[in-house]
Parts: structure tokens; C-alpha cells; sequence
């Protein structure tokens, strides 16, 4: 369960948090009456995403268990290391981003805003049902429901009180856990391409490994050494922060 509320709570408030900087771009230049198009986007982008998600829980082969378990962990270790790199400016490369589109004739703005909407939404909902097809664990569903309210709630607060709301350290501890879980992965792959006898010495594989699969008796520690390791970074990584606040004020004093 916990692992279906990180992964739908980090991907779900990038979502919220692309949409709300979407709306607040097309308010401030007053182009309201391209806002239908954004809604466009994101329910034609809810469908796909459900689609893929529909499709992938069809398909219970090793083999292709283990190679969308490949395909899982490039992909969110690519996107998590971009993300840290781009995030002190995404807001600012969106807006630019947006302004092209919607600068265009007012036929081609809608479709623009639309498409940009689209492709942005589409993107995490992709990148969340490959993550989520990798977990097996119990509860599932009731994770995947909190971490969609816990990600419309910080969505909220970002909104509101967008200077208490430190979004920096957010994508920065949910990357990390993401890129652990990359590392789990990757596992589960070499599992299922040693359950489908692909693999040399593949039974003595599988039974090496089945102990910390999915199903294994040691699956549910794992996950919480990977949260307790998150943990830990963030609190010390908050101390670092308070302490630079701390001797900055100081030293201005």
C-alpha cells in the first residue's frame, strides 16, 4: 500500500502542480477562453493513462513482466534526474512553453494549449502506471485513493501558501524513493527473466532471489528500509536547511 501512495503521490501532484501553473499562466495574460482546452487534455490524458494501466494488469508473463519492469526503471530514473535538473526553472520554461502555443491564431492556440496539456499529463500518467504495475503488495487500491487526496491536498497548500511549501525537498526525497524503487525494479526484472528461463543458471536465480521478490517473505522489509532511508535524508536534510537559515539571519544581523 505504501508504495502505491508515494508513487500516485508524487506522480499525481506533478499533475496537479502542471495544471495549476497552466491555469494561473492563462489567467494572468488573460486568455481564459482557452481554459476548455486544458480540460480537454487532461480527461483525454485520464483515459489513456487508465488504458495503458488496464492493459498492463492483463498481462501476467514473466518475460514481459520482466522486460516492462526494464522499461519502469530506465524510465524513472531518466525522468527523476531531469526533473532534478530543470525544477528550479520548470515553472518558467512552462510559461514560455505555454505562451508559444497560445500566442498562435486562436484555432491553433486551443489546439496548441491542448496538446502541450496532453503530452504533459499523458507523461505521468504513463510513468505512474508502469511504477504501479510493478507493485504487488496488499491494500493496493486504497494506497493509490490517499495518495491521490494526498497529492490534490499539497496541490492545495501549494496554491495557497505556496512560500510554506517547500516543493524543492519534495522532489528531491520523492526522486530518491523512486530511484530506490528503480533499484527494486530492476530486480523483479532479473526474477521474472529467471522465472521465464531466459537467463543462465536461471532456477538457481530464481530461487536466490525469490525470497526478495514481490511475493517474498522479505518484500515488505525492503520497502520499509526504503522509506526509512528516505526519511532519515529529509530529516537531515531539513536540519541542513534550519541551520543555513539559522547562521544566515546571524551573520545579516
Amino acid at each position: 500500500m505504501l508504495q502505491a501512495l508515494i508513487i500516485v503521490f508524487r506522480e499525481g501532484f506533478e499533475s496537479f502542480l502542471t495544471v495549476a501553473i497552466i491555469f494561473a499562466y492563462l489567467k494572468k495574460t488573460g486568455r481564459d477562453s482557452l481554459r476548455p482546452a486544458v480540460w480537454w487534455g487532461i480527461g483525454i490524458a485520464v483515459l489513456a493513462s487508465a488504458g495503458l494501466g488496464y492493459l498492463l494488469q492483463s498481462i501476467n508473463q514473466p518475460l514481459w513482466e520482466g522486460i516492462l519492469a526494464l522499461v519502469a526503471a530506465v524510465l524513472v530514473t531518466s525522468f527523476v534526474i531531469h526533473i532534478w535538473r530543470v525544477a528550479p526553472h520548470m515553472k518558467r520554461d512552462m510559461e514560455v512553453r505555454i505562451e508559444q502555443h497560445a500566442s498562435k491564431g486562436s484555432g491553433w492556440a486551443w489546439v496548441g494549449v491542448f496538446g502541450f496539456t496532453l503530452l504533459m499529463i499523458t507523461r505521468e500518467g504513463m510513468e505512474t502506471a508502469l511504477l504501479l504495475i510493478q507493485v504487488r503488495q496488499g491494500r493496493f487500491w486504497l494506497g493509490c485513493a490517499l495518495g491521490l487526496v494526498c497529492a490534490a491536498s499539497m496541490a492545495w497548500l501549494w496554491a495557497h501558501y505556496g512560500h510554506r511549501v517547500n516543493v524543492k525537498r519534495f522532489f528531491q526525497v520523492t526522486g530518491l524513493f523512486l530511484l530506490l524503487f528503480a533499484v527494486q525494479i530492476l530486480f523483479y526484472a532479473v526474477h521474472e527473466f529467471s522465472e521465464a528461463e531466459i537467463l543462465p543458471n536461471s532456477e538457481a536465480i530464481h530461487l536466490a532471489t525469490e525470497p526478495y521478490s514481490a511475493d517474498g517473505r522479505y518484500s515488505l522489509w525492503i520497502m520499509f528500509a526504503m522509506i526509512a532511508f528516505c526519511g532519515i535524508w529529509l530529516a537531515g536534510a531539513t536540519a541542513l536547511d534550519r541551520a543555513r537559515a539559522t547562521a544566515a539571519s546571524r551573520s545579516g544581523a
